[in-house]
């Protein structure tokens, strides 16, 4: 309501300004009015009194006046006018109808009066008064305070000539006094009609305004029940409503409109979030005026900064330049051009960050910043490095296995015959027979073991809790570490690790480095099987106290028939390998030397029916 009380305080403002501004104009007319009419009747007798001079004058010529000397003429006149019964008689008559005027005087050149309406200052030195002209002139407060201030007399004058020559002044007096009482009750009147009008205009421009505004409140409900998406259905046409029913049926229509956006864009939301909590690179989406509008959850890793603390944030108040990175991603703001491929120090680890502006018909509406974490690029970068040697070496092996085979077949059978006829000759043959024998049986076991790793396989994936495949796996390995003296420790949450996998597979792949990680210790000690859920990703780790994996080799260790043991086959870590590839996980490993080491396996958590449903009702929540 503090909108209308607004509008309506202003319209009663203007209404009242106007009314004030008309009101003054039209005293100061009447004022202006008075004061020329006054100025008009003092001049008018002037003229009048400069007319009778000149026409009632006496022929002096018949008189002992010397009228060839100017200055007896003057005092001849001076003698004559106050007899002059035809002028007092006209000025009397003409005094009566103008009330302003004080007195009337001609005084000569010297200032001496000739005539004067007062018999006593006849003779006398007349001082001068201020010219009423001035008056006349003024502007209103001035002549407001010429009339109301100290009673002044102004003078209006006409000059008086004789015979061409000039002879005098005429001098009307008019007094401010008798111009005040002249002047003040039309005055007053004015001033009480405009008093009157100024505050039947206040009242009356508060009525109507209130009134013509009045509608605003049902609009604002309107509005209300369009935020609160409450909007009620109005229907007819257009002509049949008036204004405050057009407003209320087009914010009717808005309001449905922006129910069906705001689904449209919950939902798309919900996308977006969902996506964005996914990715493993860390985005930032800006929009024009430099805000973040869209934040990835690995950006809070680089950042160590919340996400909701950097949506709706420019990006002076994210960066700063006391780092390099925010020194070069506020320069490439400032100067709007994109940032290539750059490595920075961010949050204790090394990022890859770049900045591309995003343009609409050739105008930028937009940057996005892409952050990824160098040590997980390098990592993908081997891990995909891995697969192509494990894909190339399985091609070699796969092709050189089935070649072998079958020579292997055929030298088995004829071995057997030679072995057969050579026992009748030579029974000592018979030794070297076997020998050779069963090394070429263990060759035909590598063989089919090769065959056999590099077999595709059809994975039988159940819903599994990782904990119960840890304890399972810990229960498998417990004679070979109590063998080796080593203590077997389980480190598991008490929420479970859903997963999907093939027990079999993923209960070899864990056992080869439990095993690994007890024969890495002949002297004993404690090997201890952990688990933790982290985001969207179940995270089972073994860390032994072993002599470690030495640094020229750790880039090799997953590599097919790569091993540092007498008795190794070289084929267990680069097994565990590949089955976490065929469950879309990843292994990954951190040793020093004479520390031990600690395998870390990585598979993503399944999404149970309770989970699904617990997501939908947050979602709907949200909503």
């Amino acid at each position: 309501m503090r909108r209308k009380i607004t509008i309506v305080f202003a319209i009663t403002l203007l209404v009242t300004v106007l009314a004030v501004t008309f009101s003054y104009f039209y005293i100061s007319q009447i004022l202006a009015q008075h004061i020329t009419n006054a100025y008009d009747g003092a001049d008018r007798l002037a003229k009048q009194l400069v007319y009778f001079a000149g026409n009632d004058l006496p022929d002096l010529s018949s008189t002992r006046v010397d009228t060839n000397n100017p200055e007896a003429v003057r005092r001849a006149l001076a003698e004559y006018l106050p007899m002059d019964t035809n002028i007092l008689n006209n000025l009397q008559s003409d005094i009566a109808l103008w009330p302003s005027v004080y007195d009337v005087s001609v005084v000569d050149a010297n200032g001496k009066a000739l005539f004067h309406t007062t018999a006593k200052e006849v003779g006398k030195q007349i001082p001068d008064r201020p010219s009423f002209v001035e008056v006349r002139r003024a502007h209103f407060r001035r002549q407001l305070m010429v009339v109301y201030s100290p009673a002044t007399v102004y003078d209006v004058t006409a000059p008086l000539f004789l015979n061409g020559y000039p002879f005098g002044t005429v001098r009307i007096g008019v007094s401010t006094v008798f111009l005040k009482s002249e002047i003040t009750p039309p005055l007053m009147s004015a001033m009480y009609l405009s008093v009157a009008a100024i505050f039947l205009s206040f009242f009356f421009a508060a009525g109507v305004s209130n009134i013509a505004l009045g509608p605003l409140r049902a609009i604002s409900r309107n509005l209300d029940s369009v935020t609160a998406g409450e909007t009620e259905a109005l229907s007819g046409d257009e002509s049949e409503h008036d204004e405050f029913g057009l407003v209320s049926l087009k914010i009717a229509n808005l309001g449905r409109q922006m129910r069906d956006s705001r689904e449209i864009f919950s939902a798309l939301k919900d996308n977006v979030d969902q996506l964005m909590s996914k990715l493993q690179d860390g985005l930032m989406l800006f929009t024009r005026d430099s805000r973040v509008v869209l934040v990835s959850a690995p950006v809070e890793r680089f950042l160590a900064r919340p996400r909701q603390e950097l949506l709706g944030r420019t990006v002076k108040d994210i960066f700063t330049r006391d780092s390099a990175l925010g020194a070069a991603v506020l320069d490439a703001f400032a100067h709007r051009k994109p940032l290539a491929q750059r490595e920075f120090a961010a949050a204790g680890r090394r990022v890859q960050v770049s900045l591309d502006f995003v343009q609409e018909r050739s105008t930028q509406i937009g940057a996005l910043l892409i952050m990824r974490d160098t040590e997980s690029v390098r990592r993908i970068g081997d891990e995909i490095e891995m697969s192509r040697r494990l894909s190339a070496s399985g091609r070699v092996t796969g092709g050189v296995a089935h070649e072998v085979k079958n020579p292997i077949n055929s030298i088995v059978l004829h071995l057997q015959l030679l072995q057969n006829k050579l026992a009748q000759l030579d029974p000592d043959t018979r030794r070297h027979m076997d020998i050779i024998g069963n090394e070429i049986h263990r060759l035909d076991r590598v063989v089919q073991t090769l065959l056999d790793f590099m077999r595709a396989r059809d994975l039988r994936l159940v819903d599994v809790d990782m904990r119960r495949l840890l304890d399972e796996v810990a229960v498998l390995a417990a004679p070979d570490a109590e063998q080796h003296g080593v203590n077997i420790n389980r480190d598991l949450p008490a929420d479970p690790l859903p997963i999907k996998a093939d027990l079999d597979f993923m209960k070899q792949a864990l056992l080869n480095v439990v095993l690994n990680g007890i024969q890495a210790m002949p002297q004993g000690g404690e090997l201890v099987i952990a688990a933790h859920r982290n985001e969207h990703s179940a995270i089972a780790e073994v860390r032994d106290q072993g002599t470690g994996i030495p640094l020229e080799v750790q880039d090799k260790i997953f590599e097919l028939y790569f091993t540092t043991k007498k008795e190794g086959s070289g084929i267990g870590l680069a097994q565990t390998y590949q089955i976490l590839q065929w469950h879309y996980g990843s292994v990954e490993f951190e040793s020093r030397e004479g520390e031990g080491a600690t395998f870390r396996f990585r598979l993503p958590l399944a999404v149970t029916e309770n989970q699904t449903v617990a997501d939908s009702n947050i979602n709907l929540a949200t909503r």
